[in-house]
């Protein structure tokens, strides 16, 4: 039986639940639940090895829902008592007793890879942090977020593709953090919606923008100042991560170039965007995508199976 159906179902997501706990049906869920959402990045593209791709939907799955508890209005007013519930499902998932489809899945992969429960509870606890705290003083203070929001993602996407070395971990870490410090940025009037500013106040001072600039959607240069500026250290971030990408193997490799690539296109938007970061909210299209589809070809395409570079090939080349 299926245990508290209410805490998945969001109007942002609506995805069905699936009508038995049958594994696939529970893999197939989860990434319908994951295609539910947009993302700068692949998430389980045609270009992972096809038997990882159900685990990084599983992955993924976990994360969305628990980042709606933090996120979505639906929950509003009960939050925390959500994430609490989830993460006494995992822990009832980890001991054989998973009656959710997104843990029924997620236990599955566990146990396929061996993955530590700790990097769950972190991410977690990065989600309960949104809760807590709205602001931030310093990019320490922020890293130190995206330190148990982000970087448990990159650590078990690597754990699923055998990777466990240190060094490779730690390019991981610089990666989803990079990531997710991409998104921070472009989603500046969303959060502050939200009650939340993720740009650190240190960095606002010193440029001269004040939070009464996010509220009114203000238009100026100083903002186009501290934009250049917060796209510049993300870059830097991107690169620090760079290496993990030349040295993964094919199972992995497009995947990540892909990553890498959305992560830096979507800065490219957001620096074009510049001093009306605040009004209008940057995005990728369709040609966006086919740029970083190419640009990731060109860095890992060689570790592809021929029928699938030819595809990726027709999938660039193709008129729009």
């Amino acid at each position: 039986m299926i245990t508290r159906l209410g805490v998945v179902r969001s109007p942002a997501l609506a995805v069905p639940l699936p009508a038995t706990l049958e594994l696939e049906a529970c893999y197939r869920y989860c990434e319908a639940l994951v295609h539910a959402r947009h993302h700068n990045y692949p998430v389980g593209s045609m270009f992972a090895r096809s038997e990882l791709r159900k685990h990084i939907f599983a992955l993924f799955a976990f994360a969305r829902v628990a980042d709606d508890f933090a996120d979505e209005r639906a929950f509003e007013g009960r939050r925390a008592r959500e994430l609490d519930r989830w993460e006494e499902q995992l822990v009832d998932a980890y001991r054989g007793r998973a009656e959710h489809p997104v843990f029924v899945a997620l236990a599955d992969t566990a146990d396929r890879f061996a993955l530590p429960i700790t990097e769950f509870v972190e991410l977690l606890s990065g989600f309960r942090t949104d809760l807590e705290r709205r602001r931030y003083a310093t990019f320490d203070e922020l890293r130190a977020y995206t330190r148990q929001s982000a970087e448990p993602v990159g650590r078990l996407l690597l754990y699923i593709g055998g990777y466990r070395a240190p060094e490779l971990h730690a390019f991981a870490d610089d990666l989803s953090s990079a990531v997710a410090v991409a998104r921070l940025i472009q989603d500046v009037p969303a959060d502050w919606a939200r009650g939340r500013v993720y740009l650190p106040a240190e960095d606002l001072r010193h440029f001269g923008v004040t939070e009464a600039d996010i509220a009114s959607r203000r238009v100026s240069p100083a903002i186009g100042n501290l934009v250049r500026y917060e796209v510049a250290r993300t870059r830097a971030l991107f690169e620090r991560a760079r290496p993990l990408v030349d040295v993964v193997g094919a199972d992995l490799a497009m995947e990540l170039a892909l990553t890498w690539h959305g992560g830096m296109r979507i800065l490219d938007k957001i620096e074009a965007m510049g001093e009306r970061l605040f009004a209008q909210r940057p995005h990728l299209n369709t040609a966006d995508k086919a740029i970083v589809l190419m640009r990731a070809l060109a860095w890992r395409g060689e570790t592809l199976p021929p029928r699938t570079l030819h595809l990726a090939q027709r999938l660039v080349t193709r008129p729009r």
